[in-house]
Formats: structure tokens, sequence, C-alpha cells
């Protein structure tokens, strides 16, 4: 077989490498390894390369490998094995001494570190003289087992004696990083080039914030200037500039931001620091920093006869947000914007070119200074230069004439000079109060009139119509408006009336056609109001909160049999309880359900029944009729008016739409405008107006504008808590569940935090969006639950049977099931459901599970409802979590937590609903020192952001990228 094995390497290499290889033979140059009989390892030493080559032949299949770079298809190395294993007839010569390993022992010293090299043979060790490379031809070098970077670091520690520092220290920590031995002093320790870095942690504090700086937690020791080891034994370099490890270890050090500082603080303190070591924010009352924008130069301008004060201020937002006084940044209100000092400087050059005016600096002028200046001003408020023919402002008062629907809003002066109300309200909104006339000169804007009336005259004018009629919706503001001047209202406005005085004066109406079953006194005024919206043809959303029975409402709400067409889009998940529901309530109602692989339209029906994924795809076919309602249930589902479910919705025609949710906001103030866009479309103007006039301002702070949104929609949104309307039904306590990670889980854990640190960095600063940063917390979340959600290469070995979150559950719900309590299991995550299973069987649990897979919804949840039911159900969070009564449960167990609170809400009100007659746990389970902790402060924003439009709160803001980076600390 060798002979084979040879023939077929001679044939292949060229003559001249056959004679190398015979040299290398004749001279020894072979040594064996390893005989494993049909596979042979061999060392090939060849002359003034102090690393020998591995060869491998396999006489087997007469195949054959080396570690040598050449690309020959038989180098050298392999002919002087093939023969010097043919000439030792089978016996493989052997190296007559032992190579030895290199050890390096760390000690450390004066400035640094100290690197002495030693081989190791056998018991005894014997140090290493000279450099490597100086061993070559000696034939000692042979004899040392050397690796590609022991000959890297030979370099650096023979080209300077004495003790390693700076550059040179972080490059010898990363080299010996593959060492195969490293001491610290007399204990095994491994190396790293990583430096370690301090972290700084912001809080709030009285009168501002606290920046407190602390070493990381991973130290163990200070062991050199500049090197530290960890808990985990590795020898790493310190990385902050300037921090010695004298200093690191006199952390932590902190030192107090006041509030005048904090736009300072956020725009240049916090970015410079952010550039050398991880920051941690947990201060609340910092502002939100926004996006990089444009700065804009705004006027103070006033005029008294010839006499002209103007002072001009460089601001950033419209209306400001942030001022720029003396160089630095002053945060006025609302998020604060990333300056552009370049945009600010050619801003500055501009206006003392074009007008000599200096930013923060008041000029007052006379005389035909102040005509100039007039004229200039003109050109900078992109105004017709005629205006600087007045030298004296002319007052001007507002005047409203509304005619029946009609409105119209005139600036009037002295002999008969008008003003444009568009400029006028530009020029209020920026604080300028000042406004060319028509014809030109100058006006004065009448500023308390506008700051009395001025949004609500800009939310109607904005609703108008070419013929400027005032819409139907947008009549109550009119009402109010003309409350406030003292002005008779229009007539068309009587009708309306109950709806502008608290739904109070709303006449009761009786249930519908053959209702069935008995209203709460709370359902009894949403039928009223329902109705009342339908007959005033006015769209409704209808926000009650979950649980409160806005199915049995709106069923009431139906006109009768044979009158009307109505069509009801809902999840799939909820479809059957719709036709429940119809036929215990609205038996006189024939109802058809379009839907599954065979369905069919039957236009004959009083209510066809179809989801949200057939109004996708059969748009065409469901937008053809003319109902007469069209009901929207779970209605956040059109929440992104960009996706194609919500323009579907857009494009059906109704003489009465309605929307249902409990969850009318879930993470942005869009959310709201796609649904009231689709019940009374024009009430919040298009999307850039709306963001203009409400989102924008109210995430930014602006408690004026939610409650002048919150204002608009009132006649149009009926909302009541259980707290408020259902006092009869049992409490319903929620409180965390912390739960410890054991060691295996937190080393997991902390290691891929450290690797998806890195991963959203790279993602947000490549400009990827927030999803794709959302979707690499991914394997985060997982490790916090259970570490065989993970994938192989992530959990570090076989995945365990259980976590210490599934044993935490367990127990609790070992008590609970004891105490004759049965329970709510949700995941969002169907696999770790999967976990559960095996538990629960081996604790003789009997339980049901419903989820996306599951075909027969209705007959689970009888099951689980039935008197003698199991005492647990598994669910997963998207299939069950809306739409279903499940009242048999009073605990609710809330595995992983979810960014949205609303999807949470929605899951644990399955059980504290109308019907409940226990009071309800619900138990949000999580990881103490994980993402799962920010999770739950990010949920209370979100919940903020919903009162803003819908409750009393100021604001809120969508997820960040501080966020993000929040969710890794």
């Amino acid at each position: 077989m060798l002979e084979a094995l040879r023939d077929s390497v001679r044939a292949k290499a060229t003559d001249r490498t056959w004679s190398q290889g015979v040299t290398l033979a004749r001279d020894g140059r072979v040594v064996g390894r390893v005989d494993r009989g049909d596979e042979l390892e061999l060392e090939v030493r060849v002359p003034g390369k102090p690393i020998p080559f591995e060869v491998v032949l396999n006489t087997k299949h007469a195949e054959w490998e080396c570690n040598c770079t050449s690309r020959e298809a038989v180098c050298s190395h392999v002919c002087a094995s093939v023969i010097a294993a043919e000439q030792a007839d089978g016996e493989l010569p052997k190296s007559s001494i032992a190579a030895a390993p290199i050890r390096y022992i760390l000690t450390p010293d004066a400035g640094g570190l100290v690197v002495t090299r030693v081989l190791v043979r056998g018991d005894r060790t014997e140090p290493l003289v000279g450099a490597l490379l100086s061993l070559v031809g000696t034939g000692k070098a042979g004899h040392i087992a050397t690796m590609e970077c022991d000959l890297t670091v030979d370099k650096l520690l023979t080209v300077r004696r004495g003790p390693i520092t700076g550059d040179k220290l972080d490059r010898v920590l990363t080299i010996l990083a593959d060492a195969r031995d490293v001491m610290w002093k007399d204990e095994p320790v491994t190396t790293s080039g990583d430096p370690i870095m301090p972290r700084a942690i912001i809080e709030d504090a009285p009168g501002g914030v606290k920046v407190r700086i602390e070493a990381d937690r991973g130290v163990r020791e200070v062991v050199a200037t500049g090197v530290v080891r960890t808990s985990d034994n590795v020898i790493r370099p310190i990385g902050a500039i300037d921090l010695t490890g004298a200093r690191l270890e006199k952390l932590p050090q902190q030192f107090t931001v006041p509030r005048s500082a904090f736009a300072e603080l956020i725009g240049k303190t916090l970015p410079a620091l952010a550039a050398r070591i991880d920051i941690e924010i947990r201060a609340t009352v910092l502002p939100q920093m926004g996006k990089r924008e444009q700065p804009r130069m705004s006027f103070d301008v006033d005029q008294d006869g010839d006499r002209l004060v103007v002072f001009p201020t460089l601001v950033y937002g419209d209306p400001p947000r942030a001022r720029v006084d003396g160089g630095t940044i002053v945060h006025l209100k609302g998020d604060l914007p990333i300056r552009d000092q370049d945009a600010e400087r050619r801003l500055t050059h501009r206006l003392r070119d074009e007008l000599n005016l200096v930013p923060g600096r008041r000029v007052e002028l006379t005389g035909r200074e102040a005509f100039l200046m007039h004229n200039q001003l003109a050109g900078w408020f992109r105004t017709d230069a005629k205006a600087a023919n007045a030298t004296r402002a002319v007052t001007l008062d507002a005047r409203i004439t509304i005619d029946g629907s009609k409105m119209d809003v005139a600036l009037q002066g002295s002999g008969g000079r008008t003003a444009s109300i568009a400029a006028a309200l530009r020029a209020w909104q920026n604080g300028v109060d000042l406004v060319p006339l028509q014809g030109g000169g100058w006006g004065r804007v009448p500023m308390t009139w506008f700051d009395q009336h001025g949004d609500r005259v800009a939310d109607l004018l904005a609703s108008r119509g070419d013929d400027h009629k005032v819409p139907m919706y947008a009549l109550p503001d009119l009402a109010k408006l003309c409350e406030e001047l003292d002005e008779p209202p229009p007539p068309e406005l009587d009708r309306l009336r109950p709806l502008l005085d608290g739904f109070s004066g709303i006449p009761v109406v009786a249930a519908e056609g053959g209702f069935v079953g008995e209203l709460r006194p709370y359902q009894q005024r949403g039928v009223d109001w329902l109705v009342f919206c339908r007959q005033a043809g006015l769209g409704c959303v209808l926000a009650d909160d979950m649980g409160l029975g806005k199915t049995i409402q709106m069923l009431a709400a139906i006109q009768a049999s044979g009158k009307t067409r109505t069509l009801v889009v809902s999840p799939t998940s909820v479809l059957f309880n719709w036709l429940a529901e119809i036929r215990k309530f609205r038996p006189d109602l024939e109802v058809s359900s379009y839907h599954g692989a065979r369905r069919a339209l039957d236009t004959s029906a009083d209510v066809v029944l179809t989801s949200y994924p057939i109004l996708r795809n059969d748009t065409d076919v469901l937008a053809a009729i003319a109902w007469d309602t069209v009901i929207l249930d779970e209605s956040q589902t059109i929440k992104n008016p960009d996706s194609q479910v919500a323009r579907a919705a857009y494009k059906l025609k109704a003489n009465w739409r309605v929307t249902l949710s409990g969850t009318p906001i879930e993470n942005r103030l869009d959310e709201l405008w796609s649904q009231l866009h689709f019940t009374n479309p024009g009430l919040l103007g298009g999307r850039t107006d709306f963001a203009d006039r409400w989102s924008e301002p109210i995430v930014n702070g602006d408690s004026g504008a939610a409650a002048r949104l919150r204002d608009r929609i009132r006649p149009f949104v009926l909302r009541r808590m259980k707290t408020e309307v259902a006092r009869e039904l049992p409490p319903r306590t929620d409180s965390v569940m912390y739960v410890e990670l054991d060691e295996a889980e937190r080393v997991t854990y902390d290691t891929i935090r450290a690797a998806t640190q890195r991963e959203i960095v790279a993602l947000l600063e490549q400009g990827k969006g927030v999803m794709a940063a959302l979707e690499a917390l991914l394997r985060l979340r997982q490790a916090a639950c259970h570490p065989a959600l993970l994938p192989n290469g992530l959990r570090g070995g076989e995945a365990p049977q259980t976590s210490s979150k599934l044993q935490r559950l367990m127990e609790a719900l070992g008590d609970a099931v004891a105490e004759g309590h049965r329970a709510l299991i949700f995941s969002q995550w169907t696999s770790l459901l999967d976990l559960i299973e095996p538990h629960l069987e081996a604790a003789n649990f009997k339980y049901v599970r419903l989820d996306g897979s599951t075909v027969d919804r209705a007959s689970v949840v009888h099951a689980f409802q039935a008197e003698d039911g199991p005492p647990v159900m598994l669910l997963s969070l998207k299939a069950g979590g809306t739409g279903l009564n499940l009242t048999a449960a009073d605990h609710v167990f809330l595995i992983d937590p979810w960014w949205n609170p609303a999807v949470e809400d929605q899951a644990a009100d399955r059980a504290h609903r109308i019907g409940q007659d226990k009071p309800v746990m619900v138990y949000r389970m999580v990881a103490r020192d994980t993402v799962e902790e920010r999770i739950l402060e990010l949920q209370a924003r979100k919940r903020a952001l919903a009162d803003a439009a819908l409750a009393d709160a100021g604001g809120a803001a969508a997820i960040t990228r501080d966020d993000l980076l929040a969710l890794l600390s």
C-alpha cells in the first residue's frame, strides 16, 4: 500500500520537487509523529525554517496533505515523507529529542509587564535565551514546539528589553491569546487585547442629573500599570484614555449636571464620552436627543411709529425647541435637535452681511434705517418688497363670518388694509407680531386673539373645502369657536349638540331588532351613542377597555334584518366568537361567513363576517359592494396606514363606519390617525398635516397639542375603563415575578449580550431601521427565558431540559393549582410552550393548548371554560391574546415580556372581563439584570403615548435609537 502511494506521489511530482524530497529524506529531516495504521503523521524540518511542516499520508486511499503553501500538486515535503517512510520499512523515524513547548510568565514591573519565556520539558523548565530566529541552524530550533504566535511575539520581545507598555503591550496581549501556556506569576491565565472599559451611569438628581463613572464589574484586580485581571482570569489592557490603574481603583467617581447644562451634556459631553466608554442612561428628566436639523433665524420685531426694534435669535424647530445663546445651545421644550454648527455659521454670516445684525443682540432703528430694515426683513420673510414702503404698522383685527356651515376669517385694519390669514397664522406661530399687508406695508398681528383662538382657527381652516364649508365632523370645533367668541352657532349644529355636551343629551334608544339579552347601564349608553352617530352620519371608534362587551354593544346597534347589509372584519382568531355572539344575542339576523378556500359572498345576508387576510386578498370583491355598515373589530390591525390591509379598508364603501379596539394606540399616534381616517376621512387632515399639527408636537412634549387632539376626536371616540363603569368586576392585580438566572444561564446571556450590543450599534450606524435592530435582540430575549430556545452554536453545549424561569413558573403554578385556581400561560414563542408541556405532564397537571396551529379553537375554549375543565391553558400571545372569553381562569402568567404593553393587557383581559367573579392575578415573569427589565421601562413609555391622545397625559414617544441601546445596558 505504501508502494502504491509512492508511485502516485512520484507520478505527480516534478523531477525537481522529487529531487528536493530525496535530499530532505537523506539528511534525516523527516521525523515521525503518529502511526494510525493506514494513516501516518510526519514532520519535515527544513533548514532555515523554525517551524516544521506537517504531512499526513493515507496509504489506503493513496492520499496526502501538507500544511505548506506550495501550489504544486505534490510538494517536496510530501516526497520526503513518502521516501523516508518507505526506507524505514514500516518503522517511522523518531525524534531523539522531544519538542518542548514555550511557556510565557507574566510579572508586574514599573510601568508595565515583564514577559519571560521558558521551555517546558516534562516536569522541569529551562530559560529560552535569545530570539527564536537566532536558533535556526543550530539544531535547537527543531526541538522547540513552535507556533505562529511564538514567532510573532518573538519579534516584539527581542526588539526591546524590560517592561512592555502602551500599544506594544496591547499587541503582545492580543498575540498571546493564541499561546498554549501563559502564567500570571504561578497561576495559569489567558490574555486578550480587548481593552477593559469603565462605564458611565446617568441618574436623576435634585436639580439635574448625576453622572457616575464606575469600573467594569468584571475587573478582579489591577495587576500593573494599564493592565487588569478579570474575574474569568483573563489579562487585559485598560482601554480608557488617561485612565491609569490607580485611577481605576478609585472608581466610582461622580459629578452633577444642572438642568441649565442639559443641552451641553447631551450635545457635546455624552457623545465625547460615548466614543470612549459605555454609557447607561437611567435618568428620566433628560430630554430625548432628536434628529439632525437645520437651524433657522427667528425675529422678534416690534414697531411703534417710525421706531423699529429687531431681535434675531438662532433657533431649531418650528416652533422653537432650542436656541443658540452665546455659542451654547439652550433647550426650550420637546426633544433636543442635533446641532449643525456649519449651518449656524453660514446663517450667522448671512445675517451679518445682509442685515448687519448679530443673533442675540437687540437693535433699535428709526427713520430711514427703519425703512430700509423693513425692506430687508421682507426678503427674509419671503414677502413682497413693497412692504418697506410703510413705516407705521397697521393695527389688525380678526373678524369671523359664519353662514350656515361656511366659515371665513379676515384680518382688517384702518383704511381697508387687509392681511392674509395664512400669513398671520405663520407669523403668530413663529412669535412674530408683524405681517405683510396686501398691497404693501406691515400690519400688527393681534397676538392675544391668536393666543386664545389661533389653534382652533387653524384646525377649522385646514378642514374647509374649496367652498369654504366646514365638514360635519368639524362642526363641534366650529361650535366651540362660536362659544368662545360669543357668536351664535350655525343651525346645523343643533342635531350634534349632544356630542358637545359630554354625550349627556344623547337620547336613549331601544336595542335594534330582536336583540336578546340585557345591557348593562354603560353598555346602553354605548348603544345610544352608536345609534346617534349612525343617524348623524358620523363614523366612530368604540374604544372601551378590553372585556367591557364592545361586540354586544355593536350587535344591539346593528339595524334589523331586511333593511341593511353589514360587513364585519375581524382577526381570523375571533370569527367564531362573532358567529356565536350573533346567534346568542341577535338570532333575528341572517349571518354569512366569507372565509376559507371555498368562500362565496352571500350579499343577501344581514351580516357578512370576514377576516383581515381575506379583506387584503379580496379587496376588489368587498369594495364593489355599497355596505350600509362596515365594522372593523380589533381595528389596531390597520394601524399602519401604508399596509395593504389598511389601504384595503379605506376602499370599502359604507354609509356608516365603526372601529372596535381596546387598544387604539399601541406604539405611535399614526395608528390613531389610520383608524379615524377610516371612520371619518379628513378629521385629522392628511398624514403630513397630522404629523406637523399633532403627532410631532405631542411627541416633543407639547401638552397643548395633546389637549387639542383630545378635543378634536372626543365626539367620535368613546372610551370607558373597567375601573369606571364595571366596578362590580373583581379586582385585577398585576405584579412582576422576578427570576434570577443560574450561573450557566448568566454566562450564556452575557456572552450573547456583548455580541448583540456590537451588532445593534453597527446596524444603527449603517442606517438600518429600528425593526432590524429589534430582530437582533431576539436571541437576547430568548436567552433570558430558556437556553433551549437558542441555536446550538449560541448555547455552548447540549440544551438543558429546564431553566430558572421554567422552574419558577412550575413552583408558582403548583401553589395556584393546589389552592384551586386555574391559570392561563402566555408566551410569544410556541417553542417555549413546547418546553413547558413535559413539565405539566410530569406534575400531572391537565391542560389544553391554543396557538396558531389550532383548528377547532371553539372546542378548546369550551373545554377550558367547562366547570370540570383542566386547571391550565397554554396560549401563544398572537393566537390567544384577542377575542377570547376565558373567565374560568383567575391566574395569568406572561412568561416573556413583549415591547407592546397593549398586547399583554389584551392577553390578561381574556380572564379579567365581564363574567369574571374571582379576583384576577397577573404575573409578568422577568429575569433580573436582563433586557426584560428594560422592556418593562419601555412599556411604561408606550402606555403614556396612548394616554397623550386618549387621556390626560402630556406626551410620549415611540421607540428610539437610545431606547435600543438602553435595552442592552
